[in-house]
């Protein structure tokens, strides 16, 4: 009964969001259709929710896990390689990598609001992982998009119900295995589309699952289960880029997308949860974006020089201007691979419904209804 009113739901608020939809939109460019690469049919990448691209790879993460991993993926579809360590995550939601090589996996994944701390895990292939844990200003939040900024200081965008999503980096230099406090930094907004896909409807258009950023740091994606938003970056700052004017481009009929790349020349990647479910590419998608990049070298995800990086500056959050902000260049290191685990690691997760708040939406009271409904039919046990 409730599958059935969500569906009743969607097909009622989903012309009405069209409808009610800017007419600025109909300005912007007009991107190409997603192209379909291959499946990824290994049941190894079942709950994919994390992406970086290069030349001729994929490099991807599943959602949760037990040990830090990640996959080596050819343009065929096919596992070539995997990179571990065991590390033992909580609840890895994206992945970035920065200019040196190193991948960051985002552990920052929290269905219940019950962490005391998040973290990232630094892992250089080759080497063992490093542990760097994090805590919020303001309470426990769910998040599932990581993005590194030119210097390549990480940024966490959450995962908000209300379209309205928080960001935030660290407010000190990155210490493993720590915590770090972050501090936030700004919101970014989404309205409602009706733009078909992802486990929840409408409301699903409103809820941030992933971020990458191009390879010179000059344009950065944030993606929801439906579409993704492609924010202007000329001076790298990720917080002033949030702030301006997106394009969007729809990724419709991902049934839980959650992973976004850019490759090296500017194509967009995406790709979703679920064995047999394609890897697309929008071809140009960089190009799109007044300002932005195109071919500027290899992979995904690696603005700055080394890993979550230098001093910079930033705007603030109340838009007074820049501010100086302290760089998350790692220190402090004990230089042998953290192998301290988080408190929570290991904890079972129950389920991996998206952050809920019963909140005023966008798209109205009839959204609201349909995100009341959510939270019972997306429920559903962790593997």
């Amino acid at each position: 009964m409730v599958a059935a009113s969500i569906v009743a739901l969607s097909g009622a608020v989903a012309p009405a969001v069209a409808r009610a939809a800017p007419t600025a939109e109909a300005r912007q460019p007009t991107p190409p259709a997603p192209e379909t690469v291959c499946r990824l049919d290994d049941p190894t990448l079942a709950e994919v929710s994390g992406l970086v691209a290069d030349d001729d790879r994929w490099y991807a993460v599943n959602d949760g896990g037990t040990d830090v991993r990640v996959h080596v993926i050819d343009r065929n579809c096919a596992v070539s390689d995997v990179l571990t360590d065991p590390t033992d995550p909580y609840d890895v939601e994206d992945l970035a990598r920065a200019a040196d090589g190193t991948f960051w996996l985002a552990d920052v994944g929290d269905n219940r609001g019950e962490r005391d701390t998040v973290a990232l895990h630094a892992l250089r292939p080759g080497h063992e992982s490093t542990l760097y844990r994090l805590t919020y200003p303001d309470g426990a939040h769910d998040a599932e998009a990581l993005v590194l900024d030119r210097d390549g200081t990480p940024h966490i965008v959450t995962k908000s119900m209300t379209g309205t999503s928080a960001v935030y980096r660290p407010a000190a230099p990155l210490r493993s295995p720590g915590p770090t406090p972050l501090e936030k930094v700004g919101t970014v907004s989404v309205t409602p589309t009706a733009t078909r896909g992802g486990p929840v409807g409408v409301a699903g258009s409103l809820l941030i699952t992933g971020g990458a950023t191009s390879r010179d740091g000059r344009v950065v994606a944030l993606r929801t289960y439906t579409d993704a938003y492609l924010y202007p970056a000329p001076d790298g700052d990720v917080v002033a880029a949030l702030k301006r004017d997106p394009v969007r481009v729809p990724l419709p009929g991902e049934p839980q997308g959650e992973a976004i790349a850019f490759a090296p020349d500017g194509a967009l990647v995406s790709a979703s949860e679920g064995v047999g479910n394609p890897i697309r590419v929008v071809p140009g998608a960089a190009a799109l974006v007044s300002g932005g990049s195109g071919d500027n070298g290899p992979g995904d995800g690696g603005p700055g020089d080394g890993g979550p990086g230098e001093d910079g500056s930033s705007t603030a959050e109340d838009g007074t201007g820049a501010d100086s902000h302290h760089g998350a260049n790692p220190s402090g290191s004990d230089g042998a691979g953290s192998r301290d685990r988080e408190a929570t690691a290991g904890a079972q997760r129950q389920d991996d419904a998206p952050d809920l708040p019963l909140g005023p939406v966008g798209a109205g009271i009839a959204a609201v209804v349909l995100v009341a409904a959510s939270v019972v039919a997306v429920r559903r046990r962790r593997r």
